[in-house]
């Protein structure tokens, strides 16, 4: 994964997977109409002004609430390059993973990052940088097997490569 970056979009303590992506649009197919409503209900401005990279900062027990997927495709969809958190809800946290969104836990950097500025992720190390602040933080590991998955763009891209690799042996 390269790194990505750009503006902070911050959100603050529990935010749900409710708001994240609207129960009223989960039944949507069509990938960019999904990425459309993201954080609908919670920004007047998040689904019309997100940038591809930007960065969405959150506190703690981001994605908390119902276990759906589209929360964290959506995020990506909408082109959100990483999200950065105090903490995050077990099951977003995993549905993350698993569809390859950049997710990055630290609350320093969490708590360091404000609404607009300019934010740099490296995801091969973990390093969070604040351009507009100057200041600099390394997030949590993530496990090697969570870090794999993510680095081949998700479970199923990850899957794939392991049965190439048994089909060739």
């Amino acid at each position: 994964m390269s790194s990505t970056s750009g503006r902070a979009w911050v959100f603050g303590d529990n935010v749900d997977t409710d708001v994240i992506m609207p129960g009223r649009y989960c039944h949507i197919i069509d990938p960019k109409e999904l990425a459309s409503h993201v954080m609908e209900d919670l920004s007047d401005t998040f689904r019309h002004e997100v940038k591809p990279g930007d960065v969405v900062v959150a506190g703690d027990n981001f994605g908390c609430g119902s276990s759906r997927e589209v929360a964290p495709l959506g995020i990506k969809l909408a082109g959100v390059g990483a999200v950065i958190a105090k903490g995050y809800a077990r099951i977003f946290f995993r549905n993350a993973i698993n569809i390859g969104l950049p997710i990055f836990e630290s609350p320093e950097a969490a708590a360091g990052i404000q609404e607009g500025d300019r934010v740099e992720v490296d995801p091969a190390t973990g390093v969070i940088r604040n351009m507009t602040r100057g200041m600099t933080w390394k997030a949590r590991e993530l496990p090697p097997f969570a870090r794999q998955i993510g680095e081949a763009g998700g479970l199923m891209s990850y899957v794939k490569r392991k049965l190439e690799l048994l089909k060739s042996k």
